[in-house]
């Protein structure tokens, strides 16, 4: 088949890695430009780069909506177009092009986790699996009939970064075997569910932003969610921001008034949390390393050197 693709940073990458390997002949590339969005900037491994070097055309665009792209995308006569990471939304004239129209990678399981961000928020909620989805692009976004899954276990230790890693190595050969199901003619497409179907938005600087009304165990979750190289969870400490790159739920108990700077556990510091913390029953925040706004990595016990004050919401 004659392959157009729209993608960028690495899932975009790896999805055309994954084409230049197959037996199918990538005719275009379609990407972003690069960006200066502070998730953006991660894993930017370039479509671009990838698609000059073994000499497939490339367009850079933001939005897919000039007559130009659309001229390029007709002459180039795709029987497919396959896109993952592409930012923003394809238009039907775009996307019903080819006779088999358009197969988009996304990195969650669908219906649920649709939109952005998928893996940060599937770990801050607790999911017990992540994965990806091949699906066939329609006017509803990420809401498209299902061709294949594959999905991982997410562990008790596991950090955005780990699922990461797990979930973009599915790429390939889920790409590969979606293809070569198309071209048989052998593909069974599946309706997903609407009832379950969840979507999140983009991610932005404020999201990050630590409440300690949130019990222990939902704020280990959020720092490890927010791993490097991802911009980590923040606190304020002393009016300055205070980046917590390392956490644990303490062994014991502890009350009081959530955000409070109280004991050294182990080789961390205990902060209370929890809304009914107050009630002595509730774990703490074990803060093991910080990172101050200057950048510096600190182990907590070498920050917070004498116990007691808060850590707030805001400055």
């Amino acid at each position: 088949m004659r392959v157009v693709m729209f993608g960028y940073q690495t899932w975009g990458h790896r999805t055309l890695q994954a084409l230049l390997n197959s037996d199918h002949e990538v005719v275009l590339a379609v990407t972003h430009p690069k960006s200066d969005h502070a998730y953006e900037k991660i894993w930017s491994d370039s479509v671009a780069d990838l698609a000059e070097q073994h000499g497939v055309p490339v367009l850079l665009r933001n939005r897919p909506d000039d007559d130009e792209l659309l001229r390029a995308l007709k002459e180039a006569e795709p029987d497919l177009i396959v896109a993952n990471n592409w930012r923003t939304w394809l238009p039907p004239e775009i996307f019903d092009l080819p006779p088999h129209g358009t197969l988009n990678i996304h990195d969650s399981l669908l219906p649920t986790y649709a939109g952005f961000s998928p893996l940060i928020w599937a770990l801050i909620n607790d999911e017990p699996e992540v994965g990806v989805t091949a699906h066939r692009m329609d006017a509803e976004l990420d809401m498209g009939d299902v061709l294949l899954q594959r999905s991982v276990r997410v562990g008790p230790q596991d950090t955005a970064t780990d699922l990461f890693h797990r979930t973009v190595d599915l790429i390939g050969p889920l790409v590969t075997e979606s293809l070569d199901l198309i071209a048989s003619g052998e593909a069974v497409w599946t309706p997903q569910d609407r009832s379950r179907a969840s979507f999140f938005h983009k991610r932005s600087p404020e999201d990050s932003r630590i409440d300690w009304t949130w019990p222990a165990e939902d704020l280990e979750r959020f720092v490890r969610a927010q791993s490097d190289p991802y911009p980590n969870a923040f606190t304020h400490h002393r009016g300055q921001r205070l980046r917590i790159v390392s956490a644990a739920v303490s062994e014991g108990r502890y009350g009081g008034t959530p955000g409070r700077i109280f004991i050294r556990e182990g080789d961390g510091v205990v902060i209370v949390a929890g809304a009914e913390a107050r009630s002595g029953r509730l774990p703490g925040l074990v803060v093991k390393r910080v990172r101050t706004e200057d950048g510096t990595e600190l182990a907590a016990t070498d920050y917070f050197r004498t116990m007691g004050g808060y850590l707030t919401d805001r400055p």
